[in-house]
């Protein structure tokens, strides 16, 4: 009789208890309805659910009607000002409207612009001031690339909160978000739909159906029309004329080229912005399991003891010059190792990182990292005394300006890293943020061929002594290199300019010679190097080499790609 009370009250437990887990998986699975039974293909009880969707992914699709039409007109306005223009007026207009393309977006889905966001905002407007006042076509890549970067750093910290993140996490977000876009390439296409049953009555999705229509009606029409002209040679040549009027002689390949990059920007633009909406990232600080010390320590020990000892050297032998090494003269050594130095700056800071981020606190570990920071500031030292020693014998060109750059850089960075050791709460990536931002843009503004100019042709002819004779056969005709001179942009025009004048170049007689030289021979030997003087030695043609390219770049600009350095070289020229 007990048995079966006990029983009975056991059955009753069971059950009751698997009421109870019912019940808290209905709760927890509150506003997620349940189909089917555990088994049938659906999700069995006690299954982590799907994760909900954010506030922003249902901003997203609840005005998908504005922004779906707003990400087609951002796309049309990049193809306007992006196609077969690297840079000019157009490329800065495009970031403009850029910025409020993502603040307009921002504003539909309820995210409020943050006050030191206006640092990315500021910084991008300028790489595009930048661009739009050089010719130098590095200076414009890398402000580009630079411009990609701020962008997506500028998404990232108004869609996240990242103050706790760290240095490697920032750098692993950024590249998230590039690659995580490429999953959402449905993204627009699931939105609409949702946007259409979202509208509820018959007849007021009829702009969504053109939209759709005209997403995938045009590559159909192309496919088409392609194939219809290559099918009849009537049909292609009736085609070609009417295309060859109406584009005012711009090719079939264009049409298509623009096209490409329409769809191109629509995806990106909207995919990047549905990644962004999914807050994939997490935000909380997370404390990683660092490894002991030791093991950092005991790799260190050697290196730093091998960076003391030479940076001992460097004091000795280089700073202070007292001593001569058997075969070297002390210019010939000074002048050696600086493009090595550079990268071993760069393993150090790369050291000093990981020593800081993966290992537990020590002070024996502080104090190593303390003291290889230390020896890096004199190698940098050293490399930059190296390179400012070669200039001074072997001129400038822009590789050499770009690692005096890079190493100030270095030096500001490492700075900022060994702040962070001893402060954790130090903001490292923003302060790197700032940094690299706010040197880039001085070396942007710099017109760095200017300066190339100027330095080399004040030692043009110029002879100064040297410590061994092959230095002093190399020195006695001074700058020579024509042809690196011929190369540089039209920043450096207002310092050739004049000398080209005095050395009796003229652009006006280049102009009537090369179109005689057309008219008589039909051949278009203006893009050859020889035409210009050539077989009278380099000396002679590189002048009316550097004239030509300006000039043609004056004339092939046009009012996208106006560009204010090639604007005021040409009239300089003239």
């Amino acid at each position: 009789m007990n048995e079966n009370v006990n029983s009975g009250k056991a059955m009753d437990n069971g059950q009751s208890a698997g009421v109870q887990e019912q019940q808290v998986y209905v709760l927890q699975n509150a506003g997620q309805p349940i189909y089917g039974q555990p088994g049938q293909g659906q999700q069995a009880y006690g299954q982590p659910c799907p994760k909900p969707q954010t506030k922003q992914t249902e901003n997203l699709k609840k005005h998908f009607g504005i922004l779906g039409p707003a990400c087609v007109l951002y796309s049309c306005f990049y193809a306007l000002c992006m196609y077969k223009n690297g840079g000019g007026i157009a490329y800065s207009f495009f970031l403009a409207g850029s910025l409020w393309f993502y603040c307009f977006c921002l504003k539909k889905l309820e995210i409020s612009l943050k006050k030191d966001s206006v640092f990315y905002i500021v910084s991008i407007l300028l790489l595009g001031l930048s661009t739009f006042c050089t010719a130098d076509e590095r200076i414009i890549a890398m402000n580009r690339a630079g411009v990609w970067v701020l962008t997506i750093s500028f998404l990232l910290h108004q869609f996240y909160k990242d103050r706790n993140w760290t240095f490697g996490r920032y750098v692993g977000y950024v590249i998230a978000a590039v690659f995580g876009s490429l999953g959402e390439i449905a993204r627009p296409f699931l939105d609409l739909a949702a946007h259409r049953r979202s509208r509820g009555k018959k007849g007021r999705g009829i702009a969504i159906y053109v939209f759709t229509g005209i997403i995938l009606g045009i590559p159909l029409f192309c496919v088409i029309w392609l194939l219809l002209m290559s099918a009849d040679t009537i049909f292609y040549n009736i085609t070609y004329d009417i295309t060859e009027k109406l584009l005012m002689g711009t090719g079939l390949e264009d049409c298509f080229g623009v096209l490409f990059m329409i769809i191109f920007m629509f995806f990106l633009a909207y995919c990047i912005m549905a990644y962004l909406c999914k807050k994939t990232f997490s935000e909380e600080y997370r404390e990683r399991k660092r490894t002991e010390a030791v093991l950092a320590i005991t790799i260190l020990a050697p290196v730093m003891v091998l960076y003391l000892v030479f940076c001992g050297i460097q004091i000795v032998f280089l700073f202070l010059g007292k001593m001569t090494l058997d075969g070297y003269t002390y210019a010939e050594y000074a002048r050696s190792g600086f493009f090595q130095l550079l990268v071993v700056c760069i393993i150090n800071l790369i050291l000093v990182l990981a020593g800081h981020a993966y290992f537990k606190e020590s002070k024996a570990l502080k104090g190593m990292l303390t003291v290889v920071s230390a020896c890096t500031y004199i190698m940098i030292a050293s490399s930059a005394y190296r390179m400012i020693l070669y200039i001074q014998h072997y001129y400038l060109t822009f590789l050499r300006i770009f690692v005096l750059w890079a190493l100030v850089v270095l030096f500001i960075l490492l700075t900022g890293v060994i702040i962070s050791i001893y402060k954790k709460s130090f903001p490292l990536f923003r302060y790197s943020m700032v940094v690299v931002t706010l040197c880039y843009l001085a070396l942007s503004f710099s017109h760095p061929d200017y300066w190339i100019a100027k330095w080399n042709l004040a030692n043009m002819g110029h002879f100064s002594e040297s410590d061994f004779e092959e230095e002093r056969a190399y020195r006695t005709a001074g700058y020579n290199d024509y042809r690196y001179l011929a190369g540089l942009s039209a920043d450096a025009a207002p310092v050739l300019a004049e000398f080209l004048k005095e050395e009796g170049f003229s652009l006006e007689e280049l102009e009537e010679a090369v179109a005689q030289e057309l008219e008589s021979t039909g051949k278009e030997f203006f893009s050859r190097y020889e035409v210009f003087g050539g077989s009278k030695g380099e000396e002679k043609s590189w002048g009316n080499y550097y004239l030509w390219n300006l000039s043609e770049a004056y004339k092939s600009m046009g009012i996208r790609g106006f560009n204010l350095s090639t604007f005021i070289g040409y009239r300089l020229i003239q």
